[in-house]
């Protein structure tokens, strides 16, 4: 039997650092914070409410014998964001990954969409992303360490979703993968590599409760979302894992300012 690759698997390790995680309480969020604490980061959970986030990281820190943290923040405010990072910073000791995960969507057509819900969509999916990549990069830099930046985009970034109407979302998420390649470059110097992941339609407790809920409609349309993709289904929480922990650690030492589609190959039609 063929012994395993121990130099690649020890990029992987990620004990010894620690990765905030805003949106991380629940869904697509907590997994990719699992996933950190699973190769044995310590982690701070950022959420609207502190207490959102509180079971989440008791579950973590129980599991895998890591320090898990929980935070209420809004991240669309400059200040809130800067003090939560500092306290972070304090109770942790470093910020060496971030994860920006927290973001909403609304289905709306176009022409019947009010001006400050769009705006609502830009400030939590594009400046959130921003406030929160400028606080912890500041601390990466006073560290000299570098880090990792994984913004959360979507697929949405790259095609229009059928059949719900959701420009702002759409736009929004574009504007995430263009914000990643921007910082890329301008924060390489100092070794903070910053990256996206772009997934597609994932079958989270809350879609599957949607869907559910929307009886025949639902049915209609997840059989719309899995018949358009290659793959025929949609994808599991747990299949970002592997992209997180490659983006977050030092197997992707050399990979900065791109975007990765975690999407079953529904883009590539």
């Amino acid at each position: 039997m063929a012994t395993a690759p121990q130099g690649i698997l020890a990029q992987f390790d990620l004990r010894g650092k620690t990765a905030v995680v805003t949106g991380g309480a629940r869904g697509l969020g907590f997994e990719m914070m699992k996933t950190c604490a699973e190769l044995g980061a310590n982690c701070a959970c950022v959420d609207l409410l502190a207490s959102v986030g509180q079971g989440s990281c008791q579950l973590l820190a129980s599991t895998y014998g890591i320090k898990a943290t929980s935070w209420g923040c809004d991240v669309t405010s400059d200040v809130q964001v800067a003090e939560v990072f500092g306290k972070i910073m304090a109770e942790h000791g470093s910020i060496d990954i971030l994860i920006t995960s927290a973001g909403i969507c609304h289905n709306v057509p176009a022409v019947e969409y009010p001006v400050k819900n769009f705006n609502r969509v830009m400030d939590i999916n594009i400046t959130g992303s921003f406030l929160c990549a400028q606080a912890a990069a500041k601390y990466m830099i006073e560290a000299g360490k570098g880090g990792s930046i994984v913004f959360v985009a979507s697929m949405s970034a790259h095609i229009v979703n059928h059949p719900q109407p959701q420009a702002a979302y759409n736009a929004s998420k574009a504007g995430v993968i263009q914000l990643g390649k921007s910082l890329a470059c301008e924060w390489a110097q100092y070794k903070i590599r910053v990256n996206s992941i772009s997934p597609g339609y994932m079958e989270t407790d809350l879609t599957k409760d949607i869907l559910e809920k929307a009886g025949e409609e639902g049915r209609k349309l997840r059989a719309t979302w899995e018949g358009s993709a290659p793959m025929k289904r949609m994808g599991q929480p747990a299949e970002l894992g592997g992209v997180i922990a490659f983006l977050a650690s030092n197997a992707s030492s050399f990979v900065t300012g791109t975007d990765i589609l975690v999407d079953g190959g529904y883009t590539a039609l």
